[in-house]
């Protein structure tokens, strides 16, 4: 959706019974990658490949979480999160993405979200966050049509294990970066550079999405709810001439629409096959049926958001630099769009790079509502900062707690617009592994000694809470 009229933020208290809450990925927080029966993902093969992260660094160990989960759900508890988003690591239940399931790795998150349940803390669980087995992607990965068909076989063992313990279940998160960055512009795992396979995986994740959905259905009680999380791109021409207009608009049909349109409308919008026809023969990927598939109604919408997304035409830009905040790549994730400048929408910039503007976060939820209807989370928003420990062992993170207090008054500002967004998911919890930069960007509440494994909560950890018991920012 292309985002033009920015709005101001209105900071007050947030509805009752909304859904406070943090968010983390399997592979970033677990470590125990060789335990329980699991296998290696492609993100275990992506970092322990030289050169594809910084300073080298894994997932091996991560924070522990796999063996220290009690300790931080008792800290769940006590900053009073009244829910905790996590993925479930489909090498861990699934050993190599194929056959019966692993009953360890059943039995780790039976036990995860018994003591989740036992501290109050609504579980919220996302089948996918990136971590495919390697023997799946082997065989072709998500640009092969089979991987869909594995990942509902996948859903319906976790479904029928923990089904009775967890009533949300998100199906992807952010399909855009598994498709785009995976096998575009090679930054994430599995590394591959290829424009055609970017938008083959994007459909099959589309229709592994709808094959899944079909899946929870059939296992899970009637009342359970089924999401999807995308990071949808906040898309803003730099100006109005015509040819930026061009250039948000085709932004937004392979940043966006590629996954909005047949998750929700049941096509592939005209000018999104139109823009790519040179790259991947649609009548050929499409067969009869997915789009009926993948349009399977959900019940909520999760929507990702860090920063928004200006871009203008290549006439119109000083040079190509690509400011898309999507990691470094002579290969572009923007098939039949890339020569497409992408710019920063302002100077005030977190440790990423990117930048801070709240009001894309505000507008998007309000576009989303208009467009769809749908109930909606924010299943992701925060930001890396610079945190060091002070000489007393404390955190203090001023710069991300203004930067949570401009998104919940976003946040707020969507709500009053009319948006019926249900919960807000901090990201995140804890320091982490942060994918291809290791250990060096830390975006969570909670600091970690890597060394150590020490958790020692910031000063956003305090300001949250306060937020949370008080039901908002008034």
């Amino acid at each position: 959706m292309t985002v033009t009229t920015p709005s101001v933020p209105v900071h007050r208290a947030l509805p009752a019974g909304f859904a406070w809450g943090a968010a983390t990925a399997a592979y970033q927080i677990e470590g125990a990658v060789t335990e329980g029966g699991r296998t290696p993902s492609i993100w275990d093969t992506f970092s322990h490949t030289p050169g594809k992260t910084e300073n080298g660094d894994t997932g091996d160990t991560a924070v522990d979480h796999y063996h220290r989960f009690r300790d931080d759900v008792r800290l769940m508890a006590d900053l009073g999160l009244t829910t905790y988003r996590f993925s479930l690591a489909w090498p861990r239940i699934q050993p190599t993405g194929r056959g019966p399931a692993s009953q360890a790795g059943l039995d780790f998150y039976r036990a995860l979200t018994d003591e989740l349940l036992s501290h109050g803390i609504t579980p919220v669980a996302t089948l996918y966050h990136w971590d495919l087995p390697q023997e799946l992607e082997d065989a072709g990965g998500w640009p092969h049509r089979d991987t869909a068909h594995r990942f509902a076989e996948y859903t319906a063992l976790a479904a029928e294990a923990l089904g009775d313990r967890i009533s949300t279940w998100t199906t992807l998160n952010e399909p855009w970066c598994s498709a785009f960055l995976g096998y575009g512009s090679g930054v994430h795992a599995p590394g591959r550079t290829d424009p055609a396979d970017a938008l083959k995986a994007a459909h099959h994740l589309n229709l592994g999405h709808g094959l899944a959905v079909g899946a929870l259905r059939a296992a899970l009680p009637g009342a359970s709810r089924i999401a999807v999380s995308l990071n949808l791109h906040a898309v803003r021409p730099l100006s109005d001439h015509p040819d930026d207009l061009e250039a948000a608009r085709r932004i937004d049909a392979v940043g966006n629409r590629v996954f909005t349109s047949p998750m929700f409308k049941g096509r592939y919008d005209e000018d999104l096959l139109k823009d790519t026809a040179h790259v991947v023969r649609w009548e050929e990927l499409v067969h009869d049926g997915d789009l009926a598939e993948i349009s399977r109604p959900i019940d909520l919408l999760g929507l990702n958001y860090y920063n928004p997304t200006v871009v203008s035409s290549a006439e119109n830009a000083k040079n190509l630099a690509r400011h898309d905040g999507h990691g470094d790549s002579p290969h572009s994730p923007w098939p039949g769009s890339e020569d497409v400048a992408f710019h920063r929408a302002n100077d005030d910039l977190t440790a990423m790079g990117w930048p801070i503007d709240p009001t894309g976060l505000s507008d998007t939820l309000t576009a989303l509502h208009r467009e769809f209807g749908l109930p909606l989370l924010v299943t992701e928003n925060g930001a890396a900062f610079e945190d060091v420990l002070d000489a007393d062992g404390a955190v203090h993170d001023p710069e991300r707690i203004r930067y949570l207090e401009s998104h919940l008054g976003a946040v707020a500002d969507a709500i009053e617009a009319g948006a019926d967004v249900r919960g807000y998911y901090l990201w995140s919890l804890m320091d982490n592994f942060e994918w291809a930069y290791g250990y060096g960007k830390r975006f969570g509440i909670v600091h970690v000694d890597y060394a150590t494994q020490k958790r020692t909560p910031k000063s956003s950890a305090r300001w949250y809470s306060q937020v949370i018991r008080r039901g908002g920012l008034a």
